[in-house]
């Protein structure tokens, strides 16, 4: 996203006391930051550190995100967690990530620290000053981040970081390979409705607007008369044309789901037998015995790279930039990416990953994930708000998410 772009969107937003620092400006602005005074000239100003703790963390997450030894005693970061620094861990998962943006919302934005928010909602949380900037230097391990992901567009606005990376996957496509047959490789599986039909009434998508975007996405493919060249940035001829695909879709799909309990009931039952995925829903499948397979389709895939925010009204600021700090570490990086089936955003956590940390060992983990592969990260179409200013020569003429919200309701029926 152009920066010009980014900051149409955000007229107004002002940098609260989060703001990271850089040249004179203070450090001692940053919420729970500690700072010595005022150097004298000749003396290095000391580093900005977290104060301490709270005693308490209320935490917005995706399923998985924080995960405390109850579902498996292998994968515990919150535990060790609240021992090191004293905050009691209270999490609140949601399903999508609109859910995440009502949640943040509550209270005046005083009921939770922070959130692992996804790129279709970062620029929104941003946008409204739900989320406050953050100084990357409190966290050591920032430095070993992805250099993909350290000034990612969906959270880096105005040269001001909204948070810090957690982790990034694909939407890929999963199939029952006891069904669905030949393995297939395109995304017509689930929109063309010759290869479709065999299964019409069996097709799953994800229930979020900002899955137009796959069909977007599949469009820019089959259909290159729409000139598409950014899913999230269509005008009013290519967003109408995603429209219609879902909307002739509709009466092939099965279930829409955002619960990933949902999608792995579905699938074990074979209510559902080919759709679009995240990877914890493979692994558990897997694990579970069910035959299903994913692939990336020839089209390519959405996907998502999740970042967690601090609240610009929390009321445990330190808490939170101590959790940001824990997230980022290796270990915990190689848990969650384990656990979850994800790339994990520090590649250092590979060195834990290839040996296998958990029950779902896996060898090669960073291989097999892409972790450092270019080529492929490369080519995912991450999540992000779409905004009515395109980026390019077409300026305010893309459609913006609000429509994309009321015309996925249309859709769904």
């Amino acid at each position: 996203m152009h920066r010009t772009r980014v900051l149409a969107f955000l007229p107004a937003l002002a940098l609260i006391a989060a703001a990271c620092t850089g040249g004179s400006t203070p450090a001692a602005s940053l919420p729970g930051a500690t700072v010595p005074g005022s150097a004298e000239p000749s003396v290095a100003a000391a580093a900005p550190t977290i104060g301490p703790g709270e005693g308490t963390l209320n935490i917005i997450i995706w399923a998985g995100y924080a995960e405390d030894g109850s579902n498996a005693p292998e994968y515990d970061w919150v535990h060790p967690f609240e021992t090191q620094t004293g905050c009691q861990v209270n999490a609140k998962k949601a399903d999508t990530s609109d859910q995440m943006v009502t949640l943040m919302r509550q209270g005046g934005g005083t009921v939770y620290d922070g959130v692992s928010a996804s790129g279709d909602a970062t620029l929104r949380l941003i946008g409204n000053g739900d989320v406050a900037p953050v100084d990357t230097s409190l966290f050591p391990d920032f430095a070993d981040v992805a250099p993909f992901l350290q000034n990612a567009p969906h959270y880096v606005v105005g040269g001001q970081h909204y948070g810090v990376p957690h982790g990034w996957g694909g939407n890929s496509l999963m199939y029952r390979t006891d069904v669905v047959t030949p393995a297939p490789t395109s995304w017509n599986v689930v929109f063309d409705p010759t290869a479709s039909a065999p299964y019409k009434g069996r097709i799953t998508d994800y229930d979020s607007p900002i899955y137009i975007a796959d069909a977007a996405l599949y469009l820019k493919a089959h259909d290159t008369s729409l000139g598409i060249t950014d899913p999230y940035e269509l005008n009013q001829a290519q967003f109408d044309a995603a429209v219609q695909l879902l909307t002739t879709q509709r009466a092939s799909v099965g279930d829409y789901w955002s619960d990933f309990n949902k999608e792995i009931d579905n699938f074990t039952s074979k209510a559902v037998v080919v759709g679009t995925t995240w990877p914890y829903q493979v692994n558990t499948l897997l694990g579970a015995g069910v035959p299903v397979a994913q692939v990336v389709p020839s089209e390519g895939m959405t996907g998502w790279a999740d970042t967690w925010m601090l609240s610009s009204h929390a009321q445990h600021p330190n808490c939170m930039l101590k959790w940001m700090g824990w997230m980022l570490t290796p270990q915990v990086q190689a848990e969650v990416a384990e656990s979850f089936g994800e790339a994990p955003a520090n590649p250092k956590a590979c060195d834990a990953l290839n040996k296998g940390v958990g029950p779902y060992k896996l060898a090669n983990f960073c291989t097999a994930y892409h972790v450092t592969d270019q080529s492929y990260y490369g080519t995912i179409a991450f999540w992000k708000t779409p905004v009515a200013d395109c980026g390019d020569s077409r300026g305010q003429t893309c459609i913006d998410y609000s429509v994309w919200t009321s015309k996925w309701t249309e859709i769904k029926g």
